[in-house]
């Protein structure tokens, strides 16, 4: 991919998922075994009440990156996994009344342009609910810097999710979210 500009708007995730997905491979390093398990994942979600999605498009039309979520239901596998550590700090309310960040990936070539940070904001400004939570691996990284200077916090760190071999971190920010570069 080259470095031309891209531009965030809706998009029908669930027609571009393999395009998504191969975008997600290349970002967090997924084989494709993961990838073939992640697609009926991402086609699930995007079924769920509230589910929505946002890409960022070349201007050839490529996917650049995307980003989708949903308000959050505490029966979902995500947050019965997640609600045992929120609980022990103290934060377990956090999944009432939250949007949940379920994937945001921008491909490598295009890291570093804005454009994770605007498809959150443009995601989490089209949110009803007060607040966001989302998971993100448990180690200093790019992305955990970019969702700090957005205004998400720690809620609980060292969760383990099963078959994930790296813990993650559980991250909450008010909404709508801190506007700092």
């Amino acid at each position: 991919m080259d470095d031309a500009q891209a531009v965030i708007g809706p998009v029908n995730l669930a027609a571009r998922v393999d395009e998504a997905l191969a975008v997600q491979a290349v970002a967090f390093g997924l084989d494709a075994e993961e990838v073939a398990v992640r697609r009926h994942i991402v086609l699930r979600h995007l079924m769920s009440p509230g589910a929505r999605a946002y890409g960022a498009t070349t201007p050839d039309g490529r996917l650049a990156g995307f980003v989708y979520g949903m308000p959050n239901d505490r029966t979902h596998w995500w947050s019965t996994v997640v609600e045992p550590y929120l609980r022990a700090t103290g934060t377990a309310d956090w999944l009432e009344g939250s949007f949940v960040i379920t994937e945001l990936h921008v491909h490598p070539a295009f890291q570093g342009l804005g454009l994770g940070r605007g498809l959150i904001t443009t995601i989490t400004d089209t949110a009803e609910e007060k607040r966001s939570i989302l998971s993100a691996i448990d180690t200093e990284s790019p992305a955990r810097g970019l969702y700090r200077s957005l205004g998400y916090a720690d809620l609980a760190r060292q969760v383990h999710f099963p078959s994930a071999a790296r813990p993650y971190a559980v991250m909450g920010a008010p909404l709508p979210l801190a506007r700092r570069n």
